[in-house]
């Protein structure tokens, strides 16, 4: 669906936004869904500009934070947006006028004081080593499918990977001597991370006894295939992660990110470097790594609780004084 091309001030902002689209996908390399995001946000503000007659080039704060306040309130046609939802639509119009100021068609950002509903933070699921421990180990027997099932979770909780990114691996990605591999982040932003001693262990029996059964009639570069000899989908991984998190009891605490999101825990907790962990985990900004150290912070106060022989709920208890 394309901007309708009303007046000459609309077809203006079309062009507008298709070079923005342009400008994200190509050099920043921002993926199909993102573009196809950023594209219906854009297209709901052109609507939103028309509606009350204004110019994309001359909107003020006033206009912008308008459109979010109208979104957040709903109206009969459309339910009132989500404070994520807002957060995203907030970013996207931040975007794309400092894309417009950065090609001189405007002088003045109007969205630098631009706020939507804060989100709340929402702390991820995130198991126990016991839990990890035993989800590992569900995978049973030594026929290819398991084989490929116990060195898919063993490599996505000792690397943190995305679905995405455990699915895209190709054999050629990793490298078990020097025990490291190559993840393919969002925005198509590349990253080594080491492999521990398990997941390499597991990764090696998988490659020489269960994909060669797997891949005998194909050509498959991806490392994890599925019965027919062709790449995992998503919604592969998804089943396969949900049938051994049946198995142990943790389907209802578990999907595929939440190996993702205890891998950070873990190593926080265990007194990895913030920074690195945001390495490992391909986060651009900090600040999206920092919810992992709430994460610790509660755990270690469970700790701390449970051994601490002052730390108990009497503990507080002041002895009162002989009157």
């Amino acid at each position: 669906m394309a901007v309708v091309p009303e007046a000459p001030a609309a077809r203006l902002y079309e062009h507008q936004v298709l070079d923005f689209l342009a400008y994200l996908e190509f050099e920043r390399g921002l993926s199909r869904n993102t573009l196809e995001a950023y594209r219906s946000d854009l297209l709901q503000f052109g609507q939103y500009l028309r509606e009350h007659d204004a110019d994309v080039l001359t909107a003020g704060h006033a206009v912008l934070a308008g459109f979010l306040d109208a979104l957040a309130a709903g109206s009969d046609q459309r339910p009132a947006a989500r404070p994520a939802t807002l957060q995203r639509k907030a970013a996207c119009l931040r975007s794309f006028y400092r894309h417009l100021r950065r090609e001189g068609i405007i002088d003045h950002d109007p969205t630098a004081d631009l706020r939507a509903p804060r989100k709340s933070q929402k702390l991820p699921k995130v198991l126990s080593r016991g839990d990890v421990d035993a989800l590992l180990r569900a995978p049973r027997g030594t026929d290819a499918g398991a084989l490929r099932d116990r060195a898919l979770l063993e490599l996505m909780y000792a690397c943190g990977l995305r679905a995405s990114e455990a699915v895209t691996l190709q054999v050629g990605d990793i490298d078990l001597r020097a025990g490291v591999l190559r993840a393919r982040g969002k925005g198509a932003k590349e990253r080594l991370v080491p492999v521990g001693r398990e997941a390499v262990t597991a990764v090696r029996i998988y490659l020489q006894r269960g994909r060669p059964a797997l891949t005998a009639t194909t050509d498959a570069r991806e490392l994890f295939v599925n019965r027919r000899g062709t790449g995992l989908t998503r919604q592969g991984l998804y089943k396969i992660v949900q049938r051994h998190a049946r198995t142990v009891g943790l389907e209802d605490r578990m999907s595929p990110h939440t190996l993702r999101h205890t891998f950070a825990t873990h190593l926080l907790a265990g007194g990895c470097d913030l920074r690195a962990v945001q390495e490992m985990l391909g986060h651009a900004d900090v600040a999206t790594t920092q919810i992992y150290t709430h994460l610790s912070a509660e755990r270690l106060k469970d700790v701390y609780f449970q051994a601490h022989p002052r730390a108990g709920a009497g503990a507080t208890d002041a002895k009162k004084p002989d009157q």
